[in-house]
């Protein structure tokens, strides 16, 4: 007897570790950079456009991640 394959969608959850990891990992990697730029021996106009160079490489990142999740669960490919 062949039983018909159900197609149900798993629903995967993160644990509160892994989120306050990638929290964590985030926070450490946005201040090094920041005291990386700040410690920096340049004019204070290289410093800034590094630090705005930073921000929008961040805000970037957060939008293309938000894009890739919204068309995963709406389950289309890239």
């Amino acid at each position: 007897m062949l039983v018909p394959m159900i197609d149900t969608p798993v629903k995967q959850q993160n644990t509160a570790a892994f989120y306050g990891q990638a929290v964590a990992s985030f926070a450490v990697a946005l201040a090094a950079t920041a005291i990386g730029i700040f410690q920096l021996e340049a004019d204070p106009w290289v410093r800034a456009f590094l630090g705005i160079a930073v921000l929008y490489l961040v805000t970037s990142a957060f939008t293309l991640a938000k894009v890739i999740r919204d068309r995963q669960e709406l389950g289309q490919k890239l």
